[in-house]
């Protein structure tokens, strides 16, 4: 069992700390304390098992299903990253949809109600199957608006409210708050899909939620060559179901994904300042062209001040995040401006140093409707770190070679 403290067990050593800023606690987040002639950050144990005498109850590190310092390291980063009064435990796991399935799975059951966001990530509607198929009631709503609220309050035997917000690919934005108050008056339990926001952006714990959820593998990493994902939570009870699911279904991450997780971590904070520095630029820069030209439309980013969900954001968010989503007039637009970008790489991915788009409508259902629900010409594009004028004038080049070929 691994957690957010100086040992395996996950409690927390420097609850005493002198408080730190975002940049301060990203870099030094999850370190062992300082010794003469070692390494700040130690490397990948790569180890399926370890020398184990005598009677194994209670031993840090018995079998590598089940735990493994370069985890406890980082688990320990991500909880104080998520909570930094040093309450909460993180678990670790191989991949985004790995903790996901870990949340909603080990800690429902027959009988009980979900609420899920209509409009999240596509593959939470596999997830749904899951949980229908193990006799739990799914219901769904909009991130936006009351339906919300109004579901979770009239909800017979609910057990969990799962959230996503900023939702994608749509960027809308729900009052973790108030969805929280209203689901613990009927004793449920609530988790956040943090994945885009990212525990420097918003931290849902301290919002009133129980679980906050993430996929490692975007923002956190930032490099686009690890998967990973994680649970953090403050209840001791729901830190192991989880951690028992994860050895049940051995979902766990290898020693070097964690660790080349926990070293992205420590420039998290540059990167997400430079990369919403280069979204709210090139959001202003697509406004401009759906006034000047209007074949833009529906440009969405929640740090604009005119966006719908600006308002609600700007309250529960420190900062907003590297997506962008916009729409073009077709399919074939939306190709040609994509192909047309030199900068910006087309990829299934956001959260990197590279910035990427691509558009969301070509991932299908079985029965070829858009998996995300979205238009044809829908493009999400996630910012990274390169120069911000480079950027816009790669976006507007692009757009204009797109429109001479209509």
């Amino acid at each position: 069992m691994t957690g957010n403290g100086g040992d395996p067990m996950g409690r927390n050593a420097a609850t005493d700390a002198v408080p730190t800023g975002e940049a301060t606690r990203a870099v030094h987040a999850g370190l062992p304390e300082a010794e003469p002639y070692r390494e700040p950050l130690p490397g990948p144990v790569l180890a399926a098992h370890y020398h184990l005498p005598g009677d194994p109850a209670g031993a840090p590190y018995a079998y590598g299903r089940d735990s493994n310092p370069t985890w406890t390291a980082l688990e320990r980063a991500l909880a104080e990253l998520e909570d930094p009064s040093g309450d909460a435990r993180a678990v670790v796991f191989g991949s985004g949809m790995a903790a996901i399935s870990a949340a909603l799975l080990s800690l429902t059951g027959p009988g009980d109600t979900v609420i899920l966001p209509a409009d999240g990530y596509n593959l939470l509607q596999r997830v749904r199957e899951r949980l229908e198929a193990g006799g739990v009631r799914v219901l769904t709503v909009p991130t936006p608006g009351p339906e919300a609220l109004r579901v979770v309050e009239s909800a017979t035997g609910l057990r969990m409210l799962w959230l996503e917000t900023p939702s994608n690919p749509g960027l809308d934005v729900c009052d973790v708050r108030e969805l929280a108050a209203a689901a613990h008056a009927r004793g449920a339990l609530v988790a956040v899909d943090n994945t885009l926001a990212t525990p420097l952006g918003q931290r849902p714990l301290e919002l009133g939620a129980d679980l906050s959820v993430a996929s490692g593998t975007k923002a956190l990493n930032g490099h686009g060559d690890v998967l990973l994902g994680y649970v953090a939570a403050r209840d001791a009870s729901v830190v192991e179901r989880v951690v028992g699911w994860r050895k049940i279904v051995g979902a766990i991450p290898g020693p070097v994904e964690a660790w080349l997780v926990h070293r992205g971590l420590a420039t998290l904070e540059l990167r997400t300042s430079r990369q919403q520095g280069n979204a709210l630029a090139v959001a202003e820069a697509l406004l401009d062209e759906a006034a000047t030209r209007g074949d833009v439309t529906g440009v969405r980013y929640p740090g604009l001040p005119g966006d719908p969900a600006h308002d609600l954001a700007a309250r529960q968010m420190r900062r907003f995040g590297c997506v962008i989503g916009f729409t073009l007039p077709d399919r074939g637009f939306a190709e040609r401006f994509l192909g047309a970008s030199r900068i910006v790489e087309e990829a299934t991915s956001f959260g990197g140093v590279r910035s990427t788009a691509e558009r969301r409508g070509r991932w299908t259902t079985p029965d070829g409707a858009s998996a995300d629900a979205v238009a044809e010409g829908f493009v999400r594009m996630s910012m990274g770190v390169e120069d911000p004028a480079d950027l816009v004038a790669d976006v507007r080049r692009a757009l204009e070679v797109a429109r001479r070929g209509a």
